[in-house]
């Protein structure tokens, strides 16, 4: 019934769909290389829609410690689960957008048969067009900027709040830090950017290890920052981990032995 909490587990929740989506593609690339068109693009979509979600997440979540801050009278008026699941919500929305125009581009400016063909899944190889380029770089720039405005902004009011005496200046400090980890958490997610750039510097380099570059990749840019998820908002928290400590106790006891 918190909106901390919602959004937490949306956000593993994603994350699970993302990591799911992107070992699958990642696994087909090496045993099934050629994927038919039209399966590739659904995959494509929820994978690139559940990769933009995390930022988006992260931003709501770092306002959501803002308000509990700087506006703790108001918080459980402005923070309701209503409104959790409405932000949810759109957050989903805007992130499809930029995902229906690629495929509306598609439509328009491929024939018909192409979502026929077989393919490698990979999302340049479907979109490959300048109208795809320019889409995805104004996109990218956009929820990018909006997030890292959204953080610092969050951050620095906290880190101000944290100074004023009519603030508890342990939660103030604790959000702080949230926040900033939410920060080291986004430049990594930002990796997923820069990934492809990567690849396709090195691999003319060291054509003989395509494969360790590209999961090399796949385990930075993907992994690596799913992995901070858990810990920012579960070992650090502390009604988290007592509800966790009292699940684990039930269930040893349940699988303990019988005297």
């Amino acid at each position: 019934m918190e909106s901390k909490y919602i959004l937490y587990i949306h956000l593993v929740i994603n994350d699970m769909i993302m990591l799911t989506i992107t070992v699958t593609l990642h696994v087909l690339s090496y045993v099934v290389p050629l994927v038919n068109v039209s399966v590739c693009c659904i995959l494509l979509l929820l994978g690139t829609m559940t990769a933009r979600n995390t930022p988006m997440c992260l931003a709501g979540m770092a306002v959501e410690r803002y308000i509990a801050i700087c506006k703790p009278l108001r918080h459980s008026q402005i923070c309701t689960v209503r409104r959790t699941y409405t932000l949810i919500l759109l957050i989903w929305l805007v992130t499809f957008i930029p995902e229906l125009a690629d495929i509306i581009i598609l439509l328009v400016t491929r024939p018909l048969t192409f979502f026929t063909s077989r393919i490698l899944c990979i999302s340049l190889n479907i979109y490959d067009t300048p109208y795809h380029l320019n889409r995805s770089m104004t996109s990218n720039v956009l929820f990018l900027s909006f997030v890292w405005i959204t953080l610092i902004y969050t951050y620095f009011r906290v880190f101000f709040a944290a100074k004023s005496a009519t603030t508890d200046a342990v939660s103030a400090k604790k959000a702080q830090n949230t926040i900033l980890l939410h920060g080291v958490q986004l430049l990594f997610c930002m990796m997923s950017y820069v990934a492809p750039l990567l690849e396709i510097n090195l691999v003319p380099l060291f054509p003989s290890d395509r494969s360790k570059i590209a999961f090399s990749n796949f385990l930075v840019s993907n992994i690596l920052p799913r992995f901070l998820t858990p810990f920012i908002y579960g070992i650090r928290d502390q009604k988290f981990v007592s509800y966790f400590k009292k699940y684990i106790s039930v269930c040893t006891v349940k699988v303990g032995p019988v005297s």
